[in-house]
């Protein structure tokens, strides 16, 4: 006997266009939450909404998004939801509305997302605004966001003021820490790429559905430019898409009205979500993420198999973050769509597209049991959910382990700091001719503080990338750009 309070995912929508008339981002979510009412079998729910929910979109940025696609869709709900900037927002919408219906007796609602930065671009190229509102002067009933800045101040001033910064220097750490050579690496996180490509070649929705091999993904060429060392353009996301997603929820009392049918529904079983500590210059270890491993056995708990994955995939690095707190071996299948390079990175609502594509996976597979994992900033806030078509033996619980994180050490960062350190990680950025341009070094002292400095030095940057490997080596820094090995 299922408890009426069971929250169930009823339906799931997707859409790509990548020809025609553009859709704008309103435009792109109507159409697939209409695609997530067909598939519950049930549209006439799109009218009964109580929340809707929407992912926050950077090519349309609303204050209250969701009251103008309820309008849309026919529906006067008695909330609208709008997450904050980070990919984690599509999972914690999930835990916030299973939280909900399981206790809170809501009965109908709504996540939907979408980007159109692939028109947006195209427009901007050619001087033209978007012929869509960018404002509507509103506000949601509820914001799920922390509002806070993902750099701090010091990481600024070093030049860490992006993902493509970021993740290549986590990249670098987990280099370091697996021991292995610059080539060696490439060729790593460049097979691992190619298995995502080969899962997005399969998925209809994929925005780039052609197979890549290691070879063409570790080699610059034109299409495959250097951007951030060690990663080539072929190993960042692809935010340039048009793309929609939607995830219908309701209460099983609710499907069971409406006439979903049983074979279509996926429970979610469990969701879990907390932050590393804030900043990355000051966490422990710029390859490991506490927050996901504590995130991971709560949702994990029980679950005795675990069939299909979906890892966040902005970067290699963030796949091979979460296997390894996850406890999950990179020569297994981690992606159900083919991640953010291949089959696109809609701004903050790939993971929408990530639940929706995990949803067909368990309808094929009724025993089988899903994680889908989503993260914002700089691996910097984490939401998890574990689904399956199988009834929970739990009721729904989104698991909250930020005290647990806290807890754990960090550490400092000497800002502006002068003098020697030794290299924990580093990146380059290349400009299009295929120089580098400028280079960021993140050092430890040898007291155990941090420090993070940039350098446009062409003799350090053809050090940095062609001398001897930095990692370990000591250096001169100077606060707040010089870098010089010894």
């Amino acid at each position: 006997m299922i408890d009426p309070r069971t929250p169930v995912l009823v339906g799931v929508g997707q859409l790509t266009v990548r020809d025609g008339e553009p859709l704008e981002p309103l435009g792109l979510m109507e159409a697939a939450a209409r695609a997530a009412g067909q598939d519950a079998g049930a549209p006439a729910l799109l009218e009964k909404l109580q929340s809707v929910a929407v992912v926050d979109a950077i090519s349309q940025p609303l204050g209250d998004p969701g009251a103008l696609l309820a309008e849309r869709l026919g529906s006067q709900p008695a909330e609208t939801v709008r997450s904050g900037l980070g990919g984690n927002g599509p999972q914690a919408l999930v835990n916030d509305l299973c939280t909900r219906i399981a206790r809170d007796g809501l009965d109908v609602a709504l996540i939907a997302g979408a980007e159109a930065m692939a028109t947006l671009t195209r427009l901007m190229k050619r001087g033209e605004q978007p012929p869509w509102p960018q404002s509507d002067g509103c506000l949601a009933s509820r914001v799920i966001d922390d509002g806070r800045d993902g750099s701090s101040d010091a990481e600024n001033a070093a030049g860490l003021i992006a993902p493509i910064f970021l993740y290549p220097v986590f990249e670098h750490a987990l280099r370091g820490a697996a021991g292995r050579t610059r080539e060696e690496h490439l060729r790593a996180i460049s097979e691992l790429w190619a298995h995502f490509s080969g899962v997005a070649a399969g998925n209809p929705h994929a925005w780039s559905r052609e197979a890549r091999t290691a070879d063409e993904l570790a080699t610059a060429s034109d299409g495959n430019r250097r951007v951030s060392d060690p990663y080539l353009k072929l190993h960042n996301s692809h935010i340039g898409v048009d793309q929609g997603a939607a995830l219908l929820l309701c209460s099983a009392e609710a499907a069971d009205a409406a006439g979903v049918p049983r074979e279509e529904w996926v429970f979610p079983w469990a969701g879990a979500q907390a932050h590393d500590h804030w900043f990355a210059t000051e966490r422990d270890e710029l390859h490991r993420s506490p927050a996901i491993r504590l995130a991971g056995e709560a949702v994990l708990d029980g679950v005795t198999s675990l069939d299909h994955v979906d890892l966040y995939s902005c970067f290699p690095s963030a796949v091979q973050i979460a296997a390894r707190e996850l406890g999950l071996g990179l020569d297994r299948p981690l992606t159900v769509t083919g991640g953010l390079t291949f089959a696109g990175g809609p701004g903050n609502n790939y993971a929408t597209h990530g639940i929706a594509a995990l949803a067909g996976r368990l309808r094929a597979e009724p025993e089988a049991v899903g994680l889908s994992t989503a993260l914002g900033w700089y691996a910097t806030k984490h939401a998890l959910g574990v689904y399956s078509c199988r009834a929970p033996e739990r009721p729904f619980a989104a698991h909250d382990v930020q005290d647990a994180v806290d807890a754990l050490p960090s550490r400092e960062v000497a800002a502006g700091y002068s003098g020697e350190a030794a290299v924990e990680s580093y990146t380059a950025l290349y400009e299009r001719d295929g120089r580098p341009g400028m280079g960021i070094v993140v050092a430890r002292l040898a007291d155990g503080r941090r420090t993070a400095v940039k350098s446009h030095d062409a003799d350090a940057l053809s050090e940095l990338v062609d001398g001897e490997d930095p990692l370990g080596r000591t250096v001169r820094v100077t606060a707040p750009e010089g870098i010089a090995f010894t």
